[in-house]
């Protein structure tokens, strides 16, 4: 129940008489429980939003390890896998179910990877010293989450691996490979090429072009009969794969904003550390401004179908509340938190936008 309701629950519940003495007991037992009631409502809805005070010291444990597991960021893994096979099925008609589940299962872990090692090159640098929901200092040991990063990245291979015997196409195994090693000189040393601000052309370029390409030919099949039937790149799923690029770099950008002194303080050059909050949330309102300038040049050049073209601007109420926010509380280090949270919402639904847009598209539907 809301704090509202509760305030109310009293009012509506008590009688309308003059109340008995053991009713004015029970009353008063209850007044004294509603404030503490009130404040644990207040406090945890502080917590779910990234804290009034901006102090993580006062999160409750579960809200650490929610912020810490970053399920949200998972969406990374599921739009280019879903967007490259949408693809694939749109230009041939082909999709495999198993295949599509085992890859998200191994996407899941090299993202789960690239996640616990970057807590763990970031602890290293001191970076993330303040960071409480650091996996590195909720667990208390670097040693554990570098090798449970190793695991996932170890179990992420496999499946990549037994796709690539499925599919074989020597283009899915190089691409993806490709888009793993953006990730390593993205975070581990001795590259760490996000602290010279170059992130996000490696994030563009992992998400986007390499990731989603790389799925979509890993819809390409291998028969004792026929051999391999290898799809052909499409502009089709070039244009899909920018896009999805474009809305992946926006959740890393604005998950600068509210790390600025943190990074100033160890020398870790992101793009807002250099050019500010202001200015990062001008290139936001650009970014947006570009992603569904290029779906609608995408759309009337016919690299993308018009069903896509339909779909995804539904989600441009989104986009502009994405950019609002942006501009409102960049500089509120408390409310700006929650902005990366928002773009993964936008990559999310624009994402699966795109997605239904490419398989209507082939079953002819709002084409």
């Amino acid at each position: 129940m809301p704090p509202a309701g509760i305030a109310l629950a009293p009012l509506l519940v008590s009688p309308l008489g003059s109340p008995s003495p053991r009713g004015s007991v029970a009353a008063a037992a209850e007044a004294a429980r509603r404030p503490r009631a009130l404040r644990r409502v207040r406090c945890s809805a502080t917590a779910a939003s990234g804290g009034a005070s901006g102090d993580a010291g006062e999160l409750s444990r579960a809200t650490l390890l929610w912020r810490a597991a970053k399920l949200p960021i998972y969406s990374v893994a599921l739009v280019p896998l879903t967007v490259g096979s949408a693809a694939a099925y749109n230009q041939a008609g082909l999709f495999f179910a198993t295949r599509y589940f085992g890859l998200l299962a191994a996407a899941v872990l090299v993202i789960t990877w690239l996640n616990l090692s970057n807590d763990v090159y970031d602890s290293d640098t001191g970076a993330d010293k303040n960071k409480k929901e650091s996996v590195v200092n909720i667990v208390g040991s670097r040693m554990v989450t570098r090798n449970a990063a190793n695991i996932s990245l170890l179990l992420g291979f496999v499946g990549l691996f037994w796709a690539f015997a499925e599919a074989g196409d020597v283009r899915f195994i190089v691409l993806v490979i490709s888009a793993i090693l953006c990730g390593y000189v993205y975070q581990c040393p001795p590259f760490r090429l996000s602290y010279r601000g170059l992130g996000e052309p490696l994030c563009f370029a992992a998400f986007g072009p390499l990731a989603t390409l790389a799925f979509y030919f890993s819809n390409s099949s291998r028969s004792i009969s026929s051999g391999a039937v290898l799809l052909p790149l499409s502009r089709t799923v070039i244009a899909s794969s920018i896009l999805v690029g474009l809305t992946t770099t926006l959740i890393l950008f604005c998950s600068h904003f509210h790390q600025i002194d943190g990074d100033r303080a160890v020398g870790k050059m992101s793009p807002l550390v250099k050019i500010g909050t202001k200015t990062g949330a001008t290139l936001v309102t650009l970014g947006v401004g570009t992603l569904y300038t290029l779906l609608v040049t995408f759309g009337i050049s016919k690299y993308l179908p018009s069903s896509c073209i339909v779909l995804a601007v539904l989600t441009l109420p989104l986009g502009k509340w994405v950019v609002d926010y942006v501009n409102k509380n960049h500089d509120d280090n408390t409310k700006i938190f929650m902005a990366k949270y928002y773009c993964v919402r936008l990559h999310a639904l624009f994402g699966m936008a795109l997605a239904s847009g490419l398989v209507l598209a082939r079953k002819g539907m709002l084409v």
